[in-house]
């Protein structure tokens, strides 16, 4: 239930950060009032960002699709976890070599910000990235388990288990790193939501504070915890992953729970 006092709070928001899928759309197919909302908040003087784990994309992937969806979007919309794990390593380990466990376009983005990428296993590799590979072949889990039994710097972009399709779920990075931990008994640096390195990111990007900032997203692991160990309000829509029920035994309780992005909209133009 949320009362007058959560309206004007939600009104007040001037920075909207939007995970895509299971929040704003499903499989392509975008959720009633989307495209009213975001045009609600750029009319006015409002920001949105959409933030994603999902790096099987590039960013120009991404700001593609959302056009071709009718949504308005560049560069400066887009916020990915392959972002932040590129602002990572570039800050963190710019000299060294690293092996990635992902798609083609996620090799090439790296390899563009300057990343220093090998194509295969060698002994002059040391690092092993791995983010969500929907191009995933068998020889990529041999040699990334080779380098990080050999202790390769081992960095994932995000922690999703599963990404929400039509029919339901399938794998996501998430599960490629609990298959690395059985065979190589190691974890990976974890980048992407639920970290809050990358509403940081986007933060700085935008040059907003975090009380008028709103991360909306449908994960209690990943998108509210994100937000909330950011420091911003969370808002939960029950149109992906996450269920009624599940919020009964999870600690990440978000700031405002709807049903989905529609609800949102209607608060926000009961102005």
């Amino acid at each position: 239930m949320i009362n007058k006092s959560m309206n004007d709070n939600l009104q007040a928001k001037q920075l909207f950060i939007f995970d895509l899928d299971g929040t704003l759309y499903l499989d392509g197919v975008l959720f009633p009032k989307a495209l009213e909302l975001l045009e609600y908040i750029k009319n006015n003087n409002g920001k949105y960002v959409f933030l994603t784990n999902n790096s099987s994309r590039s960013s120009n992937e991404y700001v593609e699709k959302l056009n071709k969806l009718g949504i308005p979007c560049d560069l400066s919309n887009v916020a990915t976890s392959q972002q932040a794990t590129i602002n990572y390593i570039k800050t963190n380990h710019p000299e060294e070599l690293f092996y990635v466990v992902g798609t083609k376009s996620m090799i090439k983005e790296m390899k563009s910000a300057g990343i220093l990428i090998s194509d295969d296993y060698s002994s002059k590799v040391t690092g092993v990235i791995l983010g969500y590979d929907t191009e995933l072949e068998y020889k990529k889990l041999e040699i990334a388990s080779k380098l990080i039994t050999e202790g390769a710097i081992y960095i994932a972009t995000h922690p999703d288990l599963v990404c929400p399709v039509k029919f339901g779920f399938v794998p996501d990075c998430g599960g490629f790193i609990k298959m690395l931990e059985y065979a190589t008994k190691r974890t990976p640096i974890v980048i992407g939501k639920p970290k809050r390195l990358i509403i940081d990111m986007i933060l700085e990007r935008t040059k907003m504070p975090a009380s008028k900032a709103l991360m909306t997203g449908d994960r209690l692991y990943t998108d509210i915890a994100c937000g909330q160990a950011a420091g911003i309000d969370t808002l939960l829509v029950l149109s992906g992953e996450t269920k009624e029920e599940d919020l009964k035994e999870h600690q990440n309780k978000p700031t405002y729970i709807m049903k989905d992005v529609s609800e949102l909209y209607e608060i926000l133009i009961s102005k």
